[in-house]
């Protein structure tokens, strides 16, 4: 997992400089430093404006590593193929004049919302700035690959498809640096020629909805697999067909329909993802497959019981099938002080209770573009309109509760990388952290495909 390359490459000396830069924490606040990242351009991972530095320096506040753990951790963050479980690629900021001449046009809510939704999707393909601007997002991460959100919360095939639509228009466009990936090895190449890309998953199973059969139904899982889905969520918050999302109260478990589409993903070459499942659903959606299976941006429930969690018999069945689990950046689901180091706490419980093989991260975060609150400043207000929650948002009360600790920013990965140095890890391990394992996983399900 390894890919050695000349430009990649730091010298010593680069790196004695980051390390010592890095360390300059002020004595009274215990914060880093505005100049610890001030470093050389040619540097990997510098952050190119203060959003990215920012969150650098509140990781760096809570780590307080050593010169020698940075100076290791960045290099092998930049040998490392990073493959993240589940996230999304970085959020260009919206076109304000185009969504206030749609408002003065009369636009409908729905066409405000679709308006809303797109344009941060595509305007790395649009807009010169953005593009610049995700690219550097991109590359101050060390991400090579995300497994990308590329569908609404929804069994509607219409609602999936529009953000796949959306993110593959994108990476067309921008595939000179950033392209769809649609197999492992793929990704595998993408690390060699210094280039990102994206691994799609659809969140929901897309069905036909008209009911005549089983296999009729499931027909479509097949169509969005030859679209570039490679993985899809049994379930989001709440009850759909398939069985109960982690919402529910009842949690009903697995529905033998849900057996029937865990069948035909595993038949196919999707992987089944249960992050948003309930618990007895995802027991018995991981006895149910054949396949490695995830979930894929969750939290260990016996270090924080929290409805997005997995306890260790959910866990325990997920590894049996060779798959694992993705540890997300979210403060509310990790709990306690919901930064960087609790993020490290979930990782170091699933490799100390079921193994180095079975743990991976999936932040579920996004960069903003820095250009964004200019570009909602164009908005023109307007009034504020009540209506029912989407009916997948089914969040119990307190569930969404806590702060969104900037330790966390996605952006923050090789920071990542540093923290687990800190914690013993070898290199070895950590690179299946970052990415071996869900690419493991990934090449078990594609290559078991009928």
């Amino acid at each position: 997992m390894t890919v050695s390359t000349h430009s990649s490459a730091l010298t010593r000396r680069r790196f004695l400089k980051t390390a010592a830069a890095c360390s300059m924490l002020t004595a009274t606040s215990g914060v880093a430093s505005r100049a610890s990242w001030a470093l050389d351009g040619d540097v990997p991972f510098a952050p190119p404006n203060d959003t990215i530095r920012q969150a650098r320096e509140a990781a760096l506040a809570v780590l307080q590593p050593r010169p020698l753990d940075i100076e290791r951790g960045l290099d092998l963050h930049a040998r490392s193929l990073v493959f993240e479980s589940y996230g999304f690629a970085p959020n260009a900021a919206t076109d304000g004049d185009r969504i206030r001449e749609a408002i003065e046009a009369g636009a409908s809510d729905a066409e405000l919302s679709d308006l809303t939704e797109e344009l941060p999707m595509i305007r790395a393909a649009t807009s010169q700035r953005e593009r610049e601007e995700f690219v550097a997002a991109f590359r101050s991460s060390g991400v090579t690959c995300i497994f990308q959100n590329a569908g609404e919360e929804s069994n509607d095939p219409l609602r999936l498809i529009k953000r796949l639509a959306r993110f593959t228009y994108t990476t067309d466009m921008l595939r000179d640096v950033v392209f769809r990936a649609t197999t492992p090895d793929e990704i595998v190449a993408a690390k060699a020629q210094q280039r990102m890309c994206l691994y799609m998953t659809g969140n929901g199973v897309p069905l036909v909805q008209q009911w005549h059969s089983v296999r009729d139904e499931l027909a479509l899982i097949r169509v969005f697999h030859q679209l570039g889905i490679r993985m899809m969520h049994v379930t989001y918050n709440r009850r759909n067909p398939l069985g109960d999302g982690c919402g529910e109260a009842t949690d009903g478990g697995l529905s033998d329909f849900g057996r029937a589409a865990i069948a035909e993903m595993n038949r196919v070459g999707v992987i089944v993802d249960v992050a948003h499942s309930g618990w007895r659903t995802s027991l018995e959606a991981a006895q149910a497959s054949q396949q490695p299976m995830v979930a894929s941006h969750t939290t260990a429930a016996a270090l924080h019981h929290h409805i997005r969690a997995k306890p260790d018999e959910v866990i325990r069945a997920i590894c049996d099938t060779g798959g694992l689990v993705g540890i997300c950046c979210i403060s509310g689901f990790l709990g306690g002080a919901g930064h960087i180091g609790t993020l490290l706490d979930h990782i170091d419980y699933i490799v100390k209770k079921f193994g180095i093989e079975h743990v991976a991260i999936g932040t579920d975060r996004a960069y903003e573009s820095q250009y964004a609150r200019e570009e909602r400043s164009k908005i023109p207000a307007r009034p504020a309109r009540s209506g029912p929650p989407r009916w997948e948002a089914l969040w119990p009360p307190g569930s969404l509760d806590g702060r969104s600790d900037p330790s966390l920013a996605w952006t923050n990965w090789p920071l990542f990388t540093v923290g687990l140095v800190q914690r013993g890890y070898s290199d070895d391990d950590i690179q299946k952290i970052l990415g071996g394992n869900i690419l493991r996983v990934a090449r078990d399900v594609w290559d078991s495909r009928q």
